[in-house]
């Protein structure tokens, strides 16, 4: 596995899903998938994401706000990425080496990891609308855009989080898109403790 693979991709998120359509809906306003965002404790899901190559890969997610999410690839690339403590790793199976550490601040996705998501901050959103099915929001650290976007993907009655799509401070970007979600059920914080995944791969 590529050890930025899972920063970088390109593909549209609108046709991963096949959203598009011809007429617009109503958008979610910013307000309310900022309360939506926050709400999710926690969260798991499988999920399958689209690489920059155009291979896809699958796995399960788990997410523990503030700050903390997993995502155990399964096999044959079987690569684990975890995020807490402030810090991203990527641990590739194929490789003999410790994992490849990034602060978690540098990647778009500490915006929707925060303690409380307010997609109202001034020069936060970059792009705001919706087509027929659904409510796209890009957004950006407003203090440093170079890091790169993340762009959501919901849809309405009820607000869901269907996918993103990460550009990082490269320019490439990465699609995952979400199965059916569980959330606000337990997940002990192990399952982010990065020492301690290190400590049980023999690093």
């Amino acid at each position: 596995m590529d050890r930025r693979r899972f920063l970088g991709l390109t593909i549209s998120g609108a046709a991963v899903l096949g959203l598009a359509g011809p007429a617009a809906a109503d958008e979610i306003p910013l307000d309310d998938l900022s309360r939506y965002l926050t709400s999710l404790q926690t969260v798991e899901a499988k999920f399958t994401q689209v690489n920059a190559d155009g291979s896809i890969s699958t796995g399960t997610l788990k997410l523990k706000r503030p700050g903390r999410i997993r995502f155990e690839y399964d096999p044959p690339d079987g690569a684990l990425v975890v995020a807490g403590g402030g810090q991203l790793a990527i641990f590739d199976p194929a490789s003999n080496e410790g994992p490849t550490i990034y602060p978690l601040s540098r990647t778009p996705l500490s915006l929707i990891l925060a303690p409380k998501v307010d997609l109202s901050t001034a020069r936060m959103v970059v792009d705001h609308g919706a087509d027929a099915t659904s409510t796209t929001v890009t957004a950006q650290d407003p203090d440093h855009p170079e890091y790169g976007t993340i762009q959501l993907v919901f849809t309405a009655n009820p607000t869901e989080l269907r996918q993103w799509v990460v550009t990082d401070d490269t320019g490439s970007q990465t699609t995952v898109i979400l199965g059916d979600m569980v959330i606000n059920q337990p997940i002990g914080d192990i399952a982010f403790n990065i020492i301690a995944e290190s400590a049980k791969r023999g690093f």
